[in-house]
């Protein structure tokens, strides 16, 4: 192992040895100097942690969410510099962490959160025009092979909890104790300019969109569920501006 990778490995593990061959400017003890070194990262990504997942912290309470944030450093290490993405797989984490077994739906809230979290970050890019989409229905030939890009910052959560009602309660538009946490809920997050938004759509519509996501054409998607209500589904993507490209063809054909 090189020194960088046992420096690496010791500075998140508490259990292991300060690294050898540590020296220190002033003469001070290098253990000493490891160990408050080693405090401030894990801290540090804590914090990061805790920004990103509010509502998950707000849920458990500060002491408990800071004990598994810090197991899930330990775990799960940063594999980039760029610290918006760090806790991708923190819902995995606390989805099979057993004390937090006692709050199901913790891990969807985290899913949730992180999602908010990659709409913000996501891409630019402009909208079709509705009459485009008017104008690509219109043509019965090539119905059934009209596929949508959808915009970038979509986000499709889909729970057997009350995500969004646990979400609206943590930003006081709702009451905690008015929010019955079993009921299913299926959530879109997206940006629009600057804000990242979040509305509750059917089970059916949530994976109607993400059939079209993984490149479903229009009617295949539209054909998974019964109990999709189609219109108000694709007026819902034209009213928020989240269908990008009209294209036809499978879903490796990249004509215009």
């Amino acid at each position: 192992m090189s020194p960088q990778a046992a420096f690496a490995q010791a500075l998140l593990d508490p259990a292991q040895a300060c690294p050898g061959g540590l020296t220190t400017w002033n003469g001070s003890d290098p253990a000493a100097r490891f160990a408050i070194y080693r405090n401030n990262v894990v801290v540090s990504l804590v914090d990061a942690l805790a920004a990103t997942f509010p509502a998950v912290q707000e849920l458990v309470g500060q002491d408990f969410f800071r004990a598994l944030a810090r197991l899930h450093v330990q775990a799960h290490p940063p594999r980039t510099r760029v610290m918006a993405w760090y806790g991708a797989d923190f819902a995995a984490f606390v989805e099979n962490f057993e004390p937090a077994a006692s709050v199901p739906y913790l891990a969807d809230v985290a899913r949730l959160e992180m999602g908010r979290v990659c709409a913000y970050h996501a891409a630019d890019v402009d909208a079709v025009m509705p009459e485009a989409l008017q104008v690509a229905l219109a043509d019965p030939q090539q119905l059934a092979q009209l596929r949508l890009t959808l915009h970038p910052s979509l986000q499709v959560v889909a729970s057997r909890f009350a995500v969004c009602s646990l979400w609206a309660a943590h930003q006081g538009r709702l009451q905690a104790t008015d929010v019955d946490p079993a009921l299913p809920q299926t959530a879109l997050v997206f940006r629009q300019g600057l804000d990242v938004e979040l509305l509750e759509v059917s089970a059916a519509a949530g994976a109607y969109i993400t059939a079209l996501q993984q490149g479903a054409s229009l009617l295949a998607a539209a054909s998974a569920d019964a109990a999709l209500d189609l219109p108000p589904t694709l007026a819902l993507l034209i009213r928020q501006h989240l269908i990008t490209r009209i294209h036809f063809g499978e879903p490796h054909d990249h004509r215009p």
